[in-house]
């Protein structure tokens, strides 16, 4: 079993949990993830690791309830337990392969949108545990969704908080921020979004026009998180990837993200599911129990 040792609400429906799982803490580093299940008749869900203590042995998940699931998790308490912690899963941030000489000579910028903060803090954090300098845009619709501001804050070289309706910070999206601070002279080498999938098709268009490489994380079309089920399939450049195995970081600039979308409504409707098995034959992937494609 794997202890909470921590729980705390970051905002309406977004906690935050420290779990105690010293294997998993010992070996993780960032952009990556882990796959949780509360019980026997629990589902599998895969969850970004935010933070990790390798000392104190425990991993940071955050979580939006947004099914049955995530409500029955929202309900756990610190001294309760899941059954299954299972981690590191998925590659590692390719800032972690790179010399750390070669990435202090780079301008980086990420973009985070709602919960997609929560991955890039980790990130954050290892750049400045390491000395490199980079600066954040984070935003949410309202001040109410914001969440680790105070966190990121200690780790940015330079954080832009930004909000939908304006009401904290710079009124607008992460796409505008961007856009503003080009506009003032700002020059950025790398820039790495994560958030809604909508976002970063949209901070991808931005970002090929000002021509500032791109890297995005698609976590959000993750389901079953070993390559199995095929939920995560997606077309970058012209090669069939699944985000939970290959990824879930890739070339912004060569992900599909209309098809990616389109499969990812498809996905939810078992008729839809047995449609995208038809269509895409052996690189679909089965194995789930979700999709059908093990029977």
């Amino acid at each position: 079993m794997y202890p909470i040792v921590k729980k705390k609400i970051l905002a309406d429906k977004i906690f935050l949990m420290d779990v105690k799982a010293p294997r998993v803490a010992k070996t993780c580093l960032p952009g990556q993830f882990v796959i949780v299940k509360m019980d026997e008749v629990g589902e599998r869900i895969p969850l970004t690791i935010c933070d990790y203590d390798k000392e104190a042995g425990t991993v940071t998940i955050v979580v939006q309830t947004v099914g049955a699931s995530t409500q029955r998790m929202e309900a756990l308490e610190e001294g309760d337990a899941f059954q299954d912690f299972v981690g590191p899963l998925g590659r590692p941030s390719e800032l972690t392969e790179t010399p750390i000489e070669e990435l202090k000579q780079k301008k980086i910028v990420f973009i985070a949108g709602g919960v997609g903060t929560a991955p890039v803090y980790p990130q954050v954090k290892w750049l400045h545990e390491q000395g490199v300098p980079c600066d954040v845009i984070m935003g949410s619709k309202t001040k109410d969704l914001l969440i680790l501001v105070d966190e990121m804050e200690k780790v940015a070289a330079n954080l832009y908080v930004t909000t939908d309706d304006g009401s904290y910070g710079f009124h607008g999206m992460g796409t505008n921020q961007l856009e503003a601070l080009v506009g003032e002279g700002k020059s950025y080498d790398l820039c790495i979004a994560i958030g809604p999938m909508i976002m970063m098709k949209f901070v991808c268009l931005l970002t090929k026009k000002l021509e500032i490489p791109t890297i995005v994380s698609m976590n959000p079309i993750m389901v079953d998180g070993t390559g199995m089920c095929g939920a995560c399939r997606v077309t970058v450049g012209d090669k069939v990837k699944f985000a939970c195995v290959d990824g879930p970081e890739f070339d912004g600039h060569l992900v599909d993200f209309d098809q990616a979308m389109k499969r990812q409504q498809m996905y939810k409707t078992e008729e839809g599911r047995s449609l995208l098995k038809l269509q895409e034959g052996d690189t679909h992937h089965g194995g789930c129990g979700q999709c059908g494609g093990d029977q």
